[in-house]
């Protein structure tokens, strides 16, 4: 135990075990997916010149990212899987950094590791660490402050509680550069801990101090971010809210984080029967609501109850296992069937109930001291724990409001879902059990394999558009004239312009242009007015018969573990023969 505690060898496997499921994946695809595509530019274009130059898609800084992966450029050459690798590697630190701070959180190493392997194998976690978008790289940003913060509460000399302070600064201030929500950290959490450290006034000070420091600095890199051709400003509040959409948006959501850390929430299933007659009749109420709204909602809305529940409208764990946001013609085929929904539904809604049932039935025999954990670490209360946390969620969750008025993507969940996977393993350590059982770890081993089939999934169904992009440029066809999906056609788009046509660009002046409305006889790429040098007389389909049917070029076909069953992605004309 000495051995294991000495080299950190639990914090060592959540880090390779990371490694080893994305290796099995096979995530390799030489094509933009989702937002990454003008990302990986931006990665090749700094390996080259030396300049950051945005692309018109770009509303993440994305500096650190860029440098990182500029990096792995120059070591191994340019391709977009190099550049991906890149982030894979803060993913696998970031399991490491997680696993300490749920130890330092006074939370045992076997249960720190259940609860870090639940999240960094969830599916979500995994296929996002094999691109190159910023929700990884930015939550990193969130986690490396949050351990130093936490270093810093349990630090017993002055000198080294500002020493981890600093460090808390300068590392969020340094890895927030990639995602601006992660300076959360510097604006939020470290003033919650400076709360916590004001009986200390040396530490208060010097914290202080650095804090302003970091806040200069976050100011500084937003004036520069202002001035940037071709970025893309956020605004904090929305032109319009509409409320009913917005709450649905933030349902959608929500009901999707028992399902994500389904491993850690099912803990709390057999909660349902072990409390009062009273609670359970209460239970059975909500569970009652929760069946006739999914029944009376079946038709209009039949994905809404249904976990995972923010799995469609573009968000990446779905019923079809791929990225759901391609916007492709036809429909993908099925991985999750409604029978299996409808389990796991049972699994993750139930262990919510049950989390709910041990809530309000407080046993006190249950109880447990913090610092009775096997930990040598100081104890950190529940309350301390509250002041840190609680302001960072709270901020975070009103940050999204601007996103929920259009769509709120599963993939925005990962803040909170740090937060919860710390509180929810440390109360069942104290008030339910201070082991995580056998069936816990096999639901975590269920929920990895899940997360394996779905990335290698995503990625095979990439690999067969890039396959289709070869297949019609080998037969003459400009890639202009193609339309593989909107990812593909922002990589075309950026070899012959130096930007996408986003219309919110400021600078410079009148940099959007406004492409013609395309002719009501032709079929027309999404996103059309984006990349106004897509004009696609052919496209991709998962139906055949769409548009003007099927072109005479071979589909193309995708693995879809655990099926033998592969998918299949047709080429289709996009205009018709009697209106060429």
């Amino acid at each position: 135990m000495h051995l294991l505690r000495r080299f950190r060898i639990p914090a060592v496997f959540c880090a390779l075990a990371v490694l080893l499921c994305e290796l099995i994946s096979h995530p390799f695809a030489e094509m933009g997916i989702s937002d990454d595509g003008p990302y990986v530019v931006m990665a090749h274009t700094l390996a080259a010149t030396g300049h950051i130059l945005y692309t018109g898609w770009a509303a993440p800084m994305l500096v650190w990212q860029l440098v990182l992966a500029a990096a792995f450029v120059k070591l191994f050459g340019f391709s977009y899987s190099v550049v991906r690798m890149s982030t894979i590697l803060i993913a696998m630190a970031m399991a490491f950094v997680l696993q300490r701070i749920l130890v330092r959180a006074n939370i045992s190493e076997r249960n720190a590791t259940f609860g870090t392997l639940t999240l960094v194998l969830s599916p979500l976690y995994l296929v996002l660490s094999a691109t190159f978008l910023t929700d990884i790289t930015g939550l990193f940003a969130i986690v490396i402050c949050l351990y130093g913060c936490l270093r810093a509460l349990q630090s017993i000399t002055d000198n080294s509680a500002i020493a981890w302070l600093c460090f808390a600064v300068i590392t969020n201030a340094v890895f927030g550069t990639s995602r601006q929500i992660a300076w959360l950290g510097i604006l939020v959490i470290l003033p919650s801990t400076l709360w916590l450290l004001r009986s200390r006034s040396r530490a208060l000070l010097a914290g202080s101090a650095a804090t302003l420091a970091g806040v200069l600095f976050i100011v500084a890199c937003l004036q520069w971010l202002k001035h940037q051709p071709y970025s893309i400003p956020e605004h904090l509040l929305p032109d319009i809210f509409p409320f009913a959409h917005t709450l649905g948006e933030f349902v959608h959501t929500f009901l999707d984080i028992p399902f994500l850390l389904l491993p850690l929430f099912a803990l709390f299933l057999p909660q349902l029967w072990k409390t009062r007659p009273r609670i359970r009749i209460l239970i059975a109420a909500i569970a009652l609501v929760y069946l006739l709204l999914a029944i009376h909602l079946r038709y209009t809305h039949p994905d809404f109850l249904l976990e995972p529940t923010a799995g469609a409208r573009g968000g990446w764990v779905g019923v079809h296992g791929i990225h759901e946001g391609t916007d492709l013609l036809g429909e993908p085929p099925i991985l999750l069937h409604t029978g299996l929904q409808i389990l796991i539904t049972i699994v993750s809604i139930g262990g919510l109930l049950g989390l709910l049932a041990s809530f309000l039935w407080h046993n006190p025999s249950l109880a447990a001291d913090p610092a009775s954990t096997g930990t040598s670490y100081p104890a950190v209360s529940w309350k301390q724990l509250a002041i840190l946390l609680v302001p960072y969620t709270a901020v975070y969750t009103l940050l999204l409001l601007p996103r929920a008025t259009n769509l709120l993507f599963d993939r925005y969940m990962l803040g909170p879902l740090i937060v919860l996977v710390l509180c929810l393993v440390r109360y069942y350590q104290h008030k339910v059990d201070p082991r995580i059982p056998v069936a816990g770890l096999l639901l975590l081993a269920i929920m990895a394999a899940f997360g394996v089939v779905l990335t290698h999934n995503t990625f095979a169904f990439y690999r067969a558009r890039v396959a289709l992009a070869a297949e019609l440029h080998a037969a003459g066809i400009p890639d202009t004239s193609f339309d593989d999906g909107w990812e593909h056609n922002f990589d075309v788009e950026l070899q012959h312009s130096n930007h996408i046509n986003f219309p919110t660009i400021t600078i410079p002046a009148h940099a959007y242009i406004p492409t013609p409305q395309p002719s009501p006889f032709h079929c027309h790429a999404f996103w059309y007015d984006y990349t106004p040098h897509i004009h696609p007389l052919y496209g991709v389909s998962f139906d055949p018969s769409a548009c003007y049917g099927p072109a005479p070029f071979a589909p193309a076909h995708y693995s879809r573990w655990p099926y033998a069953t592969p998918g299949t992605l047709y080429v289709v004309r996009y205009t018709s023969p009697s209106h060429p």
